[in-house]
């Protein structure tokens, strides 16, 4: 009994352990951004879009509006490819065939971000700038909001397509059957019950590519222009909250409240990325109460 006892202390502590880390992180960033807290307001910080840390300015909205940009435009991109891929390989791809997309799928989403940052500069930055642009009458050097959101969504895809080609597999094969033996066709299976069926584990696929394209650094920073304004457009350049620690974290520390605003900014990534999460857990948690 004392045994099974400490078993069950010792998994219940590696259980809480991943909570545990995220408040620290969590505290540790608060600490560290309260001395610039105790001199504005949070709303000013967020809402003022003045960056400028020479005259102790640290407005954060630029930078949050050109991430919020970023993200959306990889997500609506990344998700209708996605869905539709995880039905093909789930529902309709041979055996051989899933045998090629899976390991080519692994091997894109073990590639690492500074890799999708220089296909971004080779052949998307380019053709951003010489095809898309003029064709929808912009001018643009290439370095934009669309470049960033394509290279961010070829990046997420393999994640949201693995997770959902699970859920869609998951889905009893008995509920197919009776369906197909009431008289519908394949396609009306796909649509009826097996997207049904797998829409709360496709829904949580694509918060986590949501997630995951949020707080992604290397390869938006080296295509999406850098440039600390609010974008107009999809071709405009803009600043991401990532890009902006990556940028500027070990430098200028001297001036004050510098260091505070950076670890600002990295409290602010985790909450929003914590908030997604949270909300679609709620939104998760009410389709399996009504189903």
């Amino acid at each position: 009994m004392r045994e099974a006892r400490v078993r069950r202390f010792v998994s219940a502590l590696f259980s809480f352990f991943p909570i545990f880390l995220t408040l620290a992180i969590f505290l540790a960033l608060l600490i560290k951004s309260l001395p610039l807290l105790s001199l504005k307001s949070l709303s000013t910080l967020i809402f003022s879009s003045s960056w400028q840390p020479q005259k102790a300015q640290f407005g954060l909205w630029t930078f949050i509006i050109g991430t919020l940009w970023v993200t959306f435009t990889a997500f609506v991109l990344a998700v209708p490819v996605a869905v539709m891929t995880s039905i093909y390989i789930a529902e309709y791809a041979s055996g051989k065939l899933k045998k090629i997309l899976t390991p080519a799928l692994d091997l894109l989403a073990g590639l690492p971000s500074v890799i999708y940052g220089m296909w971004g500069i080779l052949l998307i930055v380019p053709f951003v700038s010489k095809c898309l642009s003029p064709l929808f009458g912009f001018s643009s050097s290439g370095y934009s909001i669309l470049a960033a959101g394509i290279v961010l969504a070829v990046m997420i895809l393999p994640t949201i397509v693995n997770i959902s080609v699970e859920v869609l597999s998951s889905v009893p094969a008995e509920l197919k059957e009776a369906a197909l033996s009431l008289g519908a066709t394949k396609f009306e299976v796909i649509y009826h019950v097996v997207l049904k069926k797998a829409r709360a584990g496709l829904i949580a696929a694509c918060t986590l590519g949501l997630s995951r394209a949020f707080g992604e650094t290397i390869a938006v920073m080296m295509v999406v222009g850098n440039v600390p304004q609010i974008p107009n457009s999809l071709f405009s350049p803009a600043y991401t909250l990532p890009a902006l620690l990556a940028n500027n974290y070990g430098e200028m520390l001297s001036i004050p409240g510098y260091e505070s605003a950076l670890n600002l900014t990295a409290l602010l990534i985790l909450l929003i990325v914590l908030i997604f999460s949270l909300l679609s857990r709620l939104y998760l948690n009410q389709m399996r109460r009504k189903s």
